[in-house]
């Protein structure tokens, strides 16, 4: 079975292994003069990357001959095939499926495009797919669904499951994404991890502790306003909070999440009993009077009046793509530590930085989910990688920082081995 350790196969970005054919059709530059959104005017960039998808499947062993097909391929395989049916533990050693993870999407929170549905969100995924590789070492493959009904999503992931090592759902909108991720974790021991979620709270975290290191002062002294109350800011809601901080305020467009509103959700009269320790009400600017700290993942506009109101030497986090709800200047004459999530400025809170190495940490000891106290192990790794080069403009590494999954993945491995959710 030597030949089938770790499985025949891998899946590979294509600028990584350019010796894979490319794509039947006419040549790229032939191609660009005729056909695509700016024919005969010279093709966008972006497009020219993506012609024919952004990754590949590659063989990890060789078929040259009829003895590597025969190994490879029947009968060899059928051994294989028995012993793990009389194993089933035998899968993780003799398949890829240790190792590999599903991007699952339906479609409907794509960036900062919205519901363009599964066909449309491809690119996005292939996109994601290709940083578990570069990043992470993980193969993953990219799984766009055409259905929205939660049922529909978690019937579907199930099924496909015994495929794959881990779950990454991606791109689906608040607040089904709160259930769909939820009933996945009580159906399948493997992990399942919602990224616009959990990723963005890990490193928003991260960066929070620096700029707090940065300030002298710990986090539980912090006063936190979140604005947006979707997948990302209940997430950073709930890490922030076990993470040790105390005050931590969610507004979303109608004003502060507060136990006195009558239009809450399920999901954020939730939130709302766990923060909000002031009672504070009102829209957000008269949240962030005196408040420490400004996260933004809303996609709304913040006014510099209620950045001004803000305590001395605050910190904002104004993580809208393409355009944080603070322009990183105007935020900058208030604030002693200004991050955003976009790359042209310093402190980018990417999720990059975070599920590339959770996920090879988590498939590396196989753990059977991903807890909370492997997010939080996560977040201090990430955040100890620069703690001997912090700045006002560095207080998270790089996402091309090489120390950053390695240290991810063994602070999450070790993780899994405390809480008792290794099984390797």
């Amino acid at each position: 079975m030597t030949l089938h350790a770790k499985g025949v196969i891998s899946v590979a970005s294509e600028t990584v292994h350019p010796r894979l054919s490319p794509p039947a059709g006419p040549p790229a530059a032939e191609a660009d003069a005729s056909v695509g959104p700016d024919a005969g005017s010279g093709l966008d960039p972006a497009f020219a990357l993506h012609r024919g998808g952004k990754m590949a499947v590659r063989a990890t062993v060789p078929v040259r001959d009829a003895d590597d097909l025969s190994l490879a391929y029947t009968p060899g395989v059928a051994r294989v095939c028995q012993a793990i049916a009389d194993q089933p533990e035998l899968v993780h050693e003799y398949t890829w499926r240790s190792k590999v993870v599903a991007v699952v999407t339906d479609g409907t929170a794509v960036l900062g495009l919205g519901d363009i549905g599964p066909a449309a969100s491809l690119p996005v995924m292939e996109g994601k797919a290709i940083l578990f590789k570069q990043f992470g070492d993980v193969d993953a493959v990219p799984i766009a669904l055409d259905c929205t009904s939660t049922d529909d999503i978690v019937e579907t992931v199930v099924r496909l499951a015994p495929s794959f090592g881990g779950i990454n759902l991606e791109d689906i909108s608040a607040p089904r994404c709160f259930e769909i991720e939820r009933r996945l974790q009580e159906r399948l021991d493997i992990p399942v991890f919602h990224d616009d979620q959990h990723g963005t709270a890990v490193v928003t975290l991260a960066a929070l502790r620096n700029a707090a290191r940065l300030s002298g002062r710990e986090l539980a002294e912090l006063r936190v306003v979140i604005s947006g109350a979707g997948a990302a800011g209940v997430a950073i809601a709930r890490i922030l909070l076990g993470a040790g901080v105390t005050d931590v305020v969610v507004c979303d467009r109608k004003g502060v999440v507060s136990t006195d509103r009558a239009d809450l959700t399920n999901v954020k009269r939730e939130l709302a009993g766990i923060t909000n320790p002031g009672g504070l009400s009102g829209p957000l600017a008269s949240a962030l009077e005196g408040a420490d700290v400004f996260i933004g993942v809303s996609g709304g506009t913040v006014p510099e009046s209620a950045v001004a109101r803000m305590a001395p030497k605050g910190f904002v986090f104004a993580m809208a793509n393409p355009t944080p709800e603070v322009h990183p200047d105007v935020a900058a004459r208030y604030a002693s530590v200004v991050a955003t999530g976009r790359s042209d400025y310093p402190n980018q809170i990417n999720n990059v930085l975070a599920f590339p190495g959770i996920f090879a940490g988590a498939l590396r000891v196989r753990a059977s989910r991903i807890s909370e106290g492997m997010k939080l192990a996560a977040a201090t790794a990430l955040a100890e990688v620069v703690a001997d080069e912090l700045s006002p403009s560095r207080i998270i590494p790089s996402p091309f920082d090489e120390r950053v999954a390695p240290a991810v993945a063994a602070a999450v491995a070790e993780a899994a081995r405390t809480e008792g959710l290794a099984r390797a």
